[in-house]
């Protein structure tokens, strides 16, 4: 019995619904889901199993146009995923149709053709009339060879499975890449941090949008099969801070609360989380900052 195994780089605008389609694929919640556009900054691989099949879902950065530092970031890390796949898929949405940004990535994909096997995903189909998504789907086949075109509810489920089926039969053939019980290559503790600051970004999404960073300073494993996570939640200016703490404390509280339930649901073990608000103007301009969320510094040059 010969296996499979390849990695497949989820593209698209931020907030097309990429770490929901990761998460539905991979069947667990490892990329970070928020409404707040451009959560997910470090390429978070989930893997997928389907059949004899391991696919590995590089989730990118959503493709914008940048104008600081992490945003080029990003940006490049995105597209370096793209080119280090070997499959493609462009996901889309549907009520939204062929936006500027979207004609701007397929301008790019251009520059790959021939060299890289690219899919259309159109998710959100629940959102408009079927005669719409043929439209939709007919306009983007014309501006870019697609090998093929899904229609998907990546939040319900619908046509999740073919996509998964197909790109499970279209990696190369060849040893699995992980272990079958590895989910994601990021370590625990990046894992531990992205959860607290989704709390963050949903709790403070007007005030603080990007402002802020989480590491996990410490994991201490303890005798009783718990765990004790210290984090430190970096703000730009001493303001933020405040916003971060909350009256008496209260928000910082609540997040502290809900991102340790959710990480107690995913180790599937108690734990025991400790949030510090530090102020660290330059966080974005460090180098370090940036090899912890899995980008390269030099690429927002």
């Amino acid at each position: 019995m010969s296996t499979r195994a390849g990695f497949v780089a989820l593209i698209g605008e931020p907030n097309a619904g990429k770490s929901t389609l990761t998460n539905r694929m991979v069947g667990a919640k490892v990329s970070i889901v928020t409404h707040k556009v451009q959560t997910t900054r470090a390429r978070i691989r989930g893997v997928a199993l389907e059949g004899d099949a391991q696919i590995v879902f590089v989730d990118t950065p959503g493709l914008f146009k940048p104008r600081r530092r992490l945003d080029r970031a990003m940006v490049a890390a995105a597209w370096g995923g793209a080119a280090d796949a070997d499959i493609t898929v462009l996901l889309i949405e549907a009520h939204r149709g062929i936006t500027q940004g979207v004609k701007a990535i397929i301008e790019r994909l251009n520059e790959f053709e021939g060299k890289q096997r690219v899919a259309l995903a159109i998710n959100k189909i629940d959102r408009v009339k079927a005669e719409e998504l043929l439209a939709l789907s007919k306009a983007m086949n014309e501006a870019f060879p697609f090998e093929q075109t899904f229609m998907i509810s990546a939040e319900k489920g619908h046509g999740v499975d073919g996509l998964k089926e197909w790109l499970g039969q279209e990696v190369p053939e060849g040893p699995w890449l992980y272990p079958e019980d590895q989910i994601a290559d990021l370590p625990m503790r990046m894992i531990a941090a992205e959860m607290t600051r989704e709390k963050l970004t949903l709790r403070l999404h007007q005030e603080l949008p990007y402002q802020l960073t989480v590491e996990t300073e410490s994991w201490e494993e303890r005798k009783d099969g718990s765990a004790r996570i210290d984090q430190m939640v970096y703000v730009m200016r001493d303001g933020h801070k405040g916003i971060v703490l909350g009256n008496k404390g209260e928000t910082i509280k609540a997040i502290s609360k809900a991102a340790r339930e959710e990480l107690e649901e995913f180790l599937g073990r108690r734990v025991h989380l400790f949030l510090q608000v530090k102020v660290r103007e330059k966080w974005l301009e460090e180098a370090e900052r940036y090899s912890e969320m899995g980008l390269d510094f030099r690429d927002g040059d």
